[in-house]
């Protein structure tokens, strides 16, 4: 089948479907369970989060780092908070080391295709990974096979470990030393509380480090 008439014939079906648009009351509950969900994994896990943050800066003042992994979104926003510390948050200020394993598109296809993915990040994190580095790993599940065994050497290595989860956190919430889960079984609501958690560490550390300059 061509590629315009397989056009055709999906939007004929999808033009069948009867289907009613968001309207501004749909839109508006997005946002309020959104806010509603992370108002209540604040009230469970400020005192952590300050916690991390200080462990972060010990690490960071040791000549430590911040490796952060995940799938997906969560790869994204792996990404996304590492390129926070390597470049700025708020203010102008020195790099802070962190790396984000998914990036790295070389390495992640080798380890792949020579070993296993789920290796990706475990090979990674034992090549790169140093006693009192931490370790961030996100999983809206808690389920992934490949960050559940990156926490594992992780872990062997040294690390300080943390998650980032959410739907009951799964097993890697069990198995790192911090975990975050967020309450909630919807995968768009736990990623956009997984980021304002990165902001908000991000911040937290900056101002530690930065907040007299």
């Amino acid at each position: 089948m061509g590629v315009q008439r397989m056009r055709k014939v999906v939007f004929s079906t999808m033009a069948g479907l009867e289907s009613q648009p968001m309207n501004k009351e749909d839109v508006t509950k997005r946002f309020y369970e959104s806010g509603e969900v992370k108002n209540a994994f604040v009230q469970t896990y400020a005192d952590q989060i300050i916690k991390v943050a200080a462990l972060i800066v010990a690490s960071l003042q040791s000549e430590g780092k911040v490796l952060l992994f995940g799938n997906g979104g969560s790869a994204t926003d792996a990404s996304h908070i590492a390129a926070e510390f390597v470049g700025r948050y708020d203010r102008d200020r020195a790099p802070l080391p962190a790396l984000a394993l998914g990036t790295d598109m070389a390495a992640i296809t080798c380890i792949a295709n020579d070993y296993e993915f789920a290796d990706i990040f475990s090979r990674q994190i034992s090549a790169l990974g140093r006693k009192g580095d931490m370790a961030i790993a996100i999983s809206t599940s808690g389920n992934s096979p490949n960050v559940l065994k990156a926490v594992e050497v992780a872990r062997q290595q040294g690390l300080i470990t943390v998650a980032w989860t959410g739907k009951g956190g799964g097993p890697l919430a069990d198995q790192v030393d911090y975990p975050f889960v967020v309450p909630s079984n919807v995968t768009a609501r736990i990623q956009e509380c997984h980021i304002t958690l990165g902001h908000v560490i991000c911040e937290m550390v900056e101002e530690t480090f930065f907040g007299g300059c």
